[in-house]
């Protein structure tokens, strides 16, 4: 098994959710097809209710690939490659790039590794790793500057800016010195 297979009972869990979440909108479309109350939609003709499942399989096959598609965006902001969405959805990085053209810009692509924090008055650059770890860099308002620690390296960019930023607040100028220094 895959990472991303699920198991046997997994499938079954999803189906009944799916479904569970499926009938509310095949019973709105069956009640305006039918043109009966939703409480007699069952005396439908049989095929009718069969194509208001159907139709409502439509509208929810179009709402995931809308929820994929921002999902795919979603990774290509975070710096994932087509290459990695692909691999995540069992297609080559072509086939990738052709399914979500937009997620991966050319300009994130070129900038992925590098990111910048703008806190409490203050500035982080955040840094990716060849390794795919994050660090950071950092000047406070204050003036102070500091980095990640000599070899640290965090997991992900958001971990990384946790730091970057809890380093920024502690060298935040407080509301008296702003007013003094302006």
């Amino acid at each position: 098994m895959t990472a991303y297979e699920i198991t046997p009972e997994e499938q079954n869990e999803l189906g009944k959710a799916l479904y569970d979440a499926l009938n509310p909108l095949a019973s709105a479309i069956r009640s305006r097809r039918s043109g009966l109350p939703a409480d007699r939609m069952w005396e439908a003709d049989p095929v009718e209710v069969t194509l208001s499942v159907l139709a409502a399989w439509k509208v929810m096959d179009a709402e995931v690939k809308r929820l994929t598609a921002h999902a795919a965006a979603t990774a290509g902001s975070y710096g994932a490659s087509y290459e990695q969405m692909g691999a995540a959805w069992g297609i080559t990085r072509q086939g990738a790039r052709k399914k979500w053209p937009d997620a991966v810009s050319r300009t994130a692509h070129a900038t992925a590794g590098r990111r910048t924090l703008a806190l409490f008055g203050g500035t982080a650059e955040l840094l990716q790793a060849p390794s795919g770890g994050w660090s950071w860099t950092g000047v406070g308002a204050d003036g102070a500057s500091a980095a990640a620690t000599e070899g640290t390296c965090y997991a992900t960019a958001e971990e990384a800016a946790a730091h970057a930023g809890a380093f920024l607040k502690e060298h935040a100028l407080d509301r008296s010195q702003q007013a003094r220094t302006r």
